[in-house]
């Protein structure tokens, strides 16, 4: 038997008032670090984020990863690091491929042979150092169409904004969350207007 003093009605109000802040602590860890993987980390580091447009790095890369590329010194570069590199040396087109050999020449200059991990052939030019733009640093799957979606000289304006509405809602639904969750001392009401 369950005694008179204890209300059963709020019980469930408990619940989905515990599910409704953890979902938004849930939601405001997950702003804070999408906003730090994607936005704060590559503009520290000098990193460049690219979106994968292909198949031929699948299935590790699939259309629409976003990846980090990373500057490196092109003699750090091993055989099976994947790296991106221009198309044509001072052109802005890039591929991002995996490294399968590397030559030098007589006078110390390397060039590298790539290709696609879903490739049956290699590519077909040796790559320069200099083409070289970076080494793949990580990767995250599905962002790089948000990253399509928000480019050019709309992304400085764009990214920061989304990023800090979607901070402010889930810092408000946390706050009131906790607010909601506070006991209120005995004889405290609430002033009515009539």
């Amino acid at each position: 038997m369950i005694p008179a003093s204890i209300p059963l009605t709020n019980a469930p109000k408990g619940i989905v008032h515990a599910l409704s802040v953890a979902i938004s602590g849930a939601l405001l860890l997950l702003v804070v670090m999408l906003f730090a993987v994607l936005v704060v980390v590559p503009k520290l580091t000098g990193a460049t984020p690219l979106t994968v447009l292909t198949s031929s790095m699948e299935p590790h890369l699939p259309p629409g990863t976003l990846i980090v590329v990373d500057p490196v010194n092109t003699d750090d570069l091993v055989i099976g690091d994947v790296a991106t590199y221009q198309m044509h040396s001072g052109e802005p087109a890039v591929i991002t491929h995996r490294i399968i050999a590397i030559s030098s020449s007589t006078d110390g200059t390397r060039s590298f042979q790539f290709q696609g991990d879903n490739n049956s052939l290699p590519d077909p030019d040796l790559v320069l150092a200099a083409q070289i733009q970076g080494r793949l640093w990580y990767s995250v799957p599905l962002i790089g169409y948000a990253n399509n979606f928000v480019n050019g000289a709309s992304r400085a304006v764009i990214i920061p904004a989304v990023a800090v509405a979607l901070l402010g809602y889930s810092t408000v639904r946390l706050v009131a969350g906790l607010r909601a969750a506070r006991p209120r001392p005995r004889g405290a009401h609430r002033r009515v207007a009539v």
